[in-house]
């Protein structure tokens, strides 16, 4: 494979007559390296210098593989070198991002003053319907004025206590006709007092069920076909403790207490105190007797007040309506109790 290619047919040159003897032998036929211009010897397939193949050789027909295993060898050291690097950015820890630069905005300042425009300048135009314009006036600077919230002060509702029909009362008496019973002497000209809705109330110093007593505003609503009503407690039955409270805010003189009720035959009693809160039990000194123990036989009565002491006659914050015992159509029985009514309570103050 290394020989010399064979000469083209037709090329062939006859072969020369073989010298005669004395004749000179031929030259050796000299060629140079197509690299460095080396001169080549016949049959020399390599340059000695630069190592390049003769013409016509093996080596000048082939690439050179050393150059081919260079190139592969140093594309494979850049990839190694990427990955290196690649794989020691993502693993480095508290990486620094790179910072952020806010543009701040600045908004030009709004002026306070309306703008009004020019009177020789044409109002705009808007479009109501399709094609037809509509001009738009613009509206008067009116300076608006805050309204007046008047001040609404709140009225306190009050009942006007409702006359009652005269009953049985202390002291001296005058017939009156046309009443249940006799009216107290020197009453005529007593004035009805008017009491809040919210000035009477349950007063239960011996704790017994809340559920057994009913609203106690519905024993000053002016109606007597509504009260306040209590459980008579089958235990200690015909016996009660409890009334109903009344405060008047300030201390008042209290002359007459008519009373309504639909159980008539309750025993009853009223007491007054001047002090800052409702004493605490009926036994209290604090409480002043305005009235004797005494039994209700009718429906409509008026009990007169401040008889009994010098101190029963002065001035009082809190009556209360105390009723010491039922009468016998309302006891019940421990599956039923009874209950008492009191429908109505009206004062009257003293006269001056």
């Amino acid at each position: 494979m290394l020989a010399d290619p064979p000469a083209a047919p037709g090329s062939e040159q006859a072969p020369s007559a073989p010298a005669g003897p004395g004749a000179p032998a031929p030259e050796p036929s000299a060629h140079n390296c197509s690299e460095c211009g080396s001169p080549l010897q016949p049959g020399q397939d390599w340059c000695l210098q630069c190592g390049t193949g003769a013409p016509d050789s093996l080596r000048s027909r082939t690439p050179s593989w050393r150059s081919a295993a260079a190139i592969l060898s140093t594309l494979v050291l850049l990839i190694a070198g990427a990955a290196t690097a690649a794989y020691a950015a993502l693993s480095k820890p508290g990486g620094k991002s790179s910072p952020v630069t806010t543009v701040a905005q600045v908004t030009p300042p709004v002026s306070s003053t309306p703008v009004v425009p020019p009177a020789s300048e044409t109002p705009p135009t808007a479009t109501g319907k399709i094609g037809t314009p509509t001009t738009i006036k613009p509206l008067p600077l009116t300076p608006v004025k805050a309204p007046k919230i008047q001040a609404i002060t709140p009225v306190p509702k009050t009942i006007k206590a409702t006359p009652l029909p005269t009953g049985t009362g202390q002291g001296k008496t005058t017939p009156k006709a046309g009443n249940e019973g006799p009216a107290i002497a020197g009453e005529a000209n007593a004035e009805a007092l008017l009491l809040d809705t919210n000035a009477a109330s349950t007063y239960n110093p011996y704790n017994y069920t809340p559920a057994n007593f009913g609203d106690p505003s519905l024993a000053i609503d002016g109606d007597n076909s509504t009260g306040w009503t209590a459980v008579v407690e089958p235990t200690v039955a015909p016996k009660m403790a409890e009334g109903v409270l009344i405060d008047l805010n300030t201390a008042r003189k209290i002359a007459v207490m008519g009373l309504s009720t639909t159980t008539p035959g309750l025993t009853v009693q009223v007491y007054g105190a001047n002090a800052a809160a409702p004493p605490g039990s009926i036994t209290d000194p604090a409480w002043v007797a305005l009235t004797p123990s005494r039994v209700v036989n009718k429906k409509h009565v008026r009990l007169k007040l401040g008889t009994s002491t010098p101190a029963s006659k002065g001035a009082h914050r809190f009556i209360v309506l105390w009723l010491s015992a039922a009468p016998a159509s309302a006891v019940g029985t421990p599956q039923a109790p009874g209950r008492v009514s009191v429908n109505e309570i009206a004062l009257f103050l003293r006269k001056k």
